[in-house]
């Protein structure tokens, strides 16, 4: 079985799948990462992965969900949780200006503190312009902070995202499946 999901490795899509795997007893499935749903999703009706799982938080779902009706559907839904995620600013800009977030996280917390909100793909990418200086803060997971402590701050704790995932395959439950009401 071949599972698809959003890379790069470290986001919450690659941390959720790696749990359901091993849950569902399935830790032997190849997984392969994309770098959007819209391009999994045509893997997936292309017969190049068997399911994709994708949070239902993620700006893409709704446009996946339409664009690939009667194709694509869901097989299972559950819920879990992501990193731990904070506001984080570079440790040398004492007033940040600009704010980066992927959008599922824009109201994660009051951001009207920052003249400019610039959109990432993923929390990921969020991090990744922290470091290189392009971000004066961002919305991204803890574990940046514990990794570059030297290079970043804490403005706030925000704790996980607890979300509603769906795993998508092209065959529909059955009517009499307990997922189906």
């Amino acid at each position: 079985m071949i599972v698809a999901t959003l890379g790069p490795d470290g986001n919450n899509h690659v941390l959720v799948l790696g749990r359901y795997l091993a849950t569902r007893g399935l830790a032997d499935a190849e997984v392969r990462f994309f770098d959007d749903f819209p391009t999994a999703f045509a893997a997936l009706v292309a017969g190049e992965v068997d399911q994709v799982l994708q949070c239902t938080a993620h700006f893409s779902h709704a446009d996946c969900v339409g664009r690939y009706m009667h194709r694509v559907f869901p097989v299972d839904v559950f819920v879990a949780g992501s990193h731990p995620l904070v506001l984080l600013a570079q440790r040398d800009i004492a007033t940040p200006r600009q704010v980066a977030r992927q959008p599922a996280t824009r109201y994660y917390t009051d951001l009207s503190g920052f003249a400019e909100e610039i959109d990432a793909p993923t929390t990921v990418a969020v991090a990744e312009g922290l470091l290189e200086g392009r971000f004066e803060a961002g919305i991204c997971a803890r574990q940046t902070l514990e990794a570059h402590p030297d290079k970043l701050r804490l403005v706030e704790e925000l704790g996980p995202a607890l979300d509603v995932w769906v795993l998508y395959g092209t065959e529909p439950l059955s009517d009499a499946h307990p997922l189906v009401v």
